[in-house]
């Protein structure tokens, strides 16, 4: 499934895409965090949502 550049939010509440910059922007924005600090959690633990808020110390939804 291509990504709609004309929604906003976040598209699917289970991954986190890092190739998407505006995916990156908004897991950010959510979880309180810096993009190094988003990326550096989705390389130790994967793209999961649930398991990068765990790691992250993060409520998930």
């Amino acid at each position: 499934m291509s990504d709609d550049l004309t929604k906003r939010g976040l598209p699917d509440q289970r991954r986190i895409n890092v190739n998407e910059p505006w995916e990156v922007k908004a897991w950010g924005e959510k979880f309180g965090v810096t993009e190094a600090q988003l990326r550096a959690a989705v390389k130790a633990v994967g793209v999961m949502a649930k398991d990068v808020a765990r790691h992250l110390g993060k409520p998930y939804p």
